[in-house]
């Protein structure tokens, strides 16, 4: 970790704060709009306190550590597209038949040797000191509604129950008691697996959380890798040398370079209620029972750093993480979609709501039969809306020239609803875990013959004011042969009903959005942000001939909704204040509205 952060130092990627900033919601809210700046750094804080227990930490707090692309690729030590290369060149080995092939495919085989990690019998750098409580440690609150801190850069390192298979995740801990945590785990992850097993056999079971170490540590806890694959497989292959592990009291193993390890085990049959806590989908996740962990022992480097992350609406650092699994799991996983050309994660839609996939489409329905394989392979399962286009289309990060393409071939024919899997951070499916999906074939030009009448925004709201009551109206991508109309409403209204009045306006829109008064027409940025995260296929999604409405507001018992709707993570107006006052943050009123960081204007 020390070393990482010299190399952020000498490509001028961090920011050193050397005054005191609070554990509380301070270093979280610096970190959070760091993280929204074209060129924001990564953040070590050398002071970190918390106010309320008049407390003062030995160690400083390392935020944002992926930072931007460069900081990615100083964490793989390599380009990451070399390591996706690399992938598909294993992944095509073939029995060689001459002898320069045969030399080849050995030099491939010898280099795996240093995939595999070593376990060492000596003790690892972090037996330095023993802490006796959760407290010594800076552990932070990142948002005011948040149940308590929380751990949010933790590897958590698991194994089965017959110890063949090892686990590397990343879950967030809410520190429940001086030496107690609450560990989420989502139902569909290893660690809960995992915990099955052990709660089956009635036994307790090991837990180890490393924080800190070699940054690439934790970008390989997210990765999506096949069930039973160890994640530090992954670190070998990418660094071309072993990960080396150390033992834990409790039997576990990490690694050797970490700089705070907690160990203990999680008590199979004693669960407390977890979260709230705003997480990755810019939303707060509700109180849920989750399983309590004794802590046994805190140790730490001479020189620990604690590492942390802020998680909630977008852009932050998980989109330049997402970027490298993005590349490196694309050979991956086009051996499940031979035909997949290239797949793109928009930032905003957070990753697991909406995922835009070019493929080579050979005959009718291929679009649609990827669909189902994207939905069926691993992490991709969560994917709610997928949309997929042809080979001919713009690179997929090139939106503005994507977005009018896509447009332009939009077809409500096209589209398939269908059902599955969700992540089950995600809000909107009326059932925890599964709910709609949407995929949606413009791989061919439009089968649409009807044109458009199309009005201005000024015309087209004063036809509209004659159906219904609504705040405002505004029209994106006129240019195109199906413009989205978006229409804000003042209060809660029926979408269906809504949508048979709009009907007499047919001639004027294809695609129609219904939205809160939450939402701003100045900021498509942050509408497809909440549009994907707010909608369910299945109950959200109206179609009539060759339109399409969308209900993207706020749902109730109304709507046959009967969890409670989560609010959004908003920065506190009275710590951004302060901190603009003591100078450690920069007033940016076009920044904080871009990215709605209060929720409303600042």
């Amino acid at each position: 970790m020390r070393n990482f952060i010299e190399l952020l130092r000498q490509n001028d990627l961090l920011r050193v704060i050397d005054e005191e900033v609070d554990t509380e919601l301070e270093i979280a809210h610096l970190a959070y709009i760091e993280a929204k700046k074209k060129d924001g750094k990564a953040l070590l804080f050398t002071k970190p306190v918390n106010k309320k227990e008049n407390k003062s930490y030995d160690f400083p707090v390392l935020m944002n550590t992926f930072c931007s692309e460069r900081a990615l690729k100083l964490a793989f030590t390599r380009d990451y597209e070399d390591v996706a290369s690399e992938i598909s060149s294993l992944l095509k080995m073939h029995i060689p038949n001459t002898f320069s092939a045969k030399l080849d495919f050995f030099k491939k085989l010898l280099s795996l040797k240093s995939v595999p990690p070593k376990r060492l019998k000596k003790k690892g750098e972090f037996e330095y000191q023993r802490l006796s409580s959760l407290k010594e440690l800076p552990i932070l609150k990142t948002w005011e509604k948040d149940a308590d801190k929380f751990i949010t850069m933790g590897q958590v390192y698991t194994q089965s129950l017959d110890k063949k298979q090892n686990n590397l995740g990343m879950y967030r801990l809410q520190v429940f008691d001086d030496d107690k945590l609450l560990v989420h785990w989502q139902i569909h992850k290893d660690g809960s697996h995992f915990f099955d097993e052990y709660k089956k056999a009635g036994e307790k079971m090991p837990v180890s959380i490393a924080i800190g170490g070699d940054p690439l540590y934790i970008w390989c806890g997210q990765a999506p890798l096949p069930k039973g694959i160890f994640e530090l497989l992954l670190y070998g292959f990418i660094k071309r040398k072993n990960a080396i592990l150390a033992p834990c009291e409790n039997s576990l193993f990490v690694p050797y370079d970490s700089d705070i390890v907690i160990e203990g085990f999680v008590d199979v049959n004693h669960f407390e209620l977890e979260g709230p806590f705003g997480d990755h989908t810019g939303f707060y996740t509700p109180k849920e029972p989750f399983p309590l962990m004794q802590v046994t022992a805190i140790k730490t480097k001479k020189d620990a750093i604690y590492q942390a992350t802020v998680v909630g609406k977008p852009p932050l650092e998980d989109k330049f993480m997402a970027l490298g699994t993005e590349r490196v799991f694309l050979p991956l996983l086009q051996t499940s979609a031979p035909d997949l050309l290239d797949y793109n994660m928009p930032e905003n839609g957070v990753f697991h709501n909406l995922i835009l996939a070019k493929i080579e489409a050979k005959y009718p329905a291929h679009a649609q039969q990827l669909m189902h394989a994207f939905w069926g392979v691993g992490q991709m399962s969560f994917v709610k809306h997928a949309i997929f286009v042809g080979k001919d289309a713009p690179p997929l990060k090139d939106y503005e020239k994507l977005i009018p393409y896509m447009l332009n071939r939009f077809c409500v024919k096209k589209l398939l609803i269908s059902e599955g899997l969700c992540d089950q951070l995600d809000h909107a499916s009326p059932n925890s875990c599964y709910g709609g999906k949407a995929g949606l074939d413009l791989t061919n030009e439009s089968e649409n013959t009807r044109e458009l009448e199309l009005l201005d925004d000024e015309n087209l709201q004063k036809e509209f004011k004659k159906l219904f009551a609504f705040h405002s109206l505004k029209q994106f991508y006129t240019n195109t042969k199906s413009p989205i109309l978006c229409i804000i409403l003042d209060e809660k209204q029926k979408v269906s009903e809504l949508f048979k009045k709009a009907l007499s306006l047919k001639k004027h829109f294809r695609i129609l959005v219904f939205l809160g008064k939450e939402n701003s027409l100045k900021n498509p940025y942050m509408l497809v942000w909440r549009v994907v995260n707010n909608i369910d296929a299945k109950r959200d999604i109206y179609i009539n001939e060759d339109l399409l409405a969308i209900d993207a507001q706020v749902k109730d018992k109304s709507d046959g909704y009967e969890r409670q709707w989560p609010k959004q993570t908003d920065c506190s107006k009275e710590v951004l204040k302060e901190l603009i006052k003591r100078g450690l943050l920069k007033e940016d009123k076009e920044l904080f509205d871009n990215f709605e960081l209060c929720g409303d204007e600042f």
